[in-house]
């Protein structure tokens, strides 16, 4: 949940201030491991190396994959080079950086990827080797989070029912999984705007797994309309990891241009 991420979040702060500490490394259930990790990414800042881990296979089948992601996990989080990267996640012999990678498969040992960049690096002979970096990095410091915020999927033909549903149960945000470019049906459109009227910050990114939403279209439910009505663009965040963003800026700011300026400072020059 949330709440135990900032509580894991505030433990690996802890640990990660002490001299004697030069890493550390987190095993995580892989259903949520991106989401975790996205969150430390957000919160915490360290020049220090932290690196989440899980395994797709348990203890009782043959190939367990658990030690050996470990063993990878352990080798970057030693690696002078690991520095200054952010949170990691190494599963595979690969390394993603939290803000990038994704689950990609119910099953494959190597479901989680950078779809758009590719890896950071690899695991290779027990030494991690970097062929690239991060280039934009951000943070948001705060010490609560506002769990009350939503994540919707749109689909052919849908309506402002779902909307209108998390207004009335008193959403401070809502993150839109909008068609292609950043686009939602028309008869969307109408929800939206009830719920930016009453303060509510929505926030859009597209459910295809690859490319950032832009005000590409101007008919009613297509981006120019949607920004023009308030409508925060999220980039090329996914679904889930512009609702842990979006709940952490609500955290730190109820402030419309404040919450905008974090979403779209790094991504957008208009």
């Amino acid at each position: 949940t949330p709440e135990k991420m900032m509580e894991l979040s505030q433990v690996v702060k802890d640990l990660i201030k002490r001299e004697d500490i030069d890493g550390i490394v987190i095993t995580h259930g892989t259903d949520t491991l991106e989401e975790t990790a996205f969150f430390l990414d957000l919160h915490i800042f360290s020049t220090k190396p932290i690196v989440i881990a899980g395994a797709m296979r348990n203890g009782s089948e043959l190939g367990y994959d658990g030690p050996s992601n470990l063993a990878s996990s352990i080798c970057t989080v030693i690696s002078e080079q690991a520095k200054n990267k952010g949170v990691l996640v190494v599963m595979n012999n690969e390394v993603n950086a939290a803000s990038e990678v994704t689950k990609t498969h119910t099953l494959s040992l190597d479901t989680f990827k950078s779809l758009e960049f590719g890896p950071l690096g690899i695991v290779d002979n027990d030494e991690v080797i970097f062929y690239r970096s991060i280039v934009k990095h951000h943070h948001i410091d705060t010490d609560s989070i506002e769990e009350n915020v939503y994540l919707v999927k749109t689909y052919a033909g849908m309506d402002s029912s779902l909307i209108d549903f998390c207004v009335d149960n008193g959403a401070k945000g809502i993150v839109i999984e909008a068609m292609g470019r950043g686009n939602i049906p028309p008869m969307m459109v109408q929800g939206l705007e009830n719920a930016i009227s009453k303060g509510v910050k929505i926030v859009l990114v597209s459910r295809c797994p690859m490319g950032r939403v832009l005000d590409s279209y101007g008919y009613d439910g297509g981006g120019k309309k949607l920004r023009d009505l308030g409508v925060i663009f999220g980039g090329s965040l996914n679904g889930q990891k512009a609702r842990v963003k979006l709940m952490l800026a609500l955290s730190a700011t109820n402030d419309f241009d404040e919450v905008k300026e974090i979403f779209e400072k790094e991504y957008y020059t208009k």
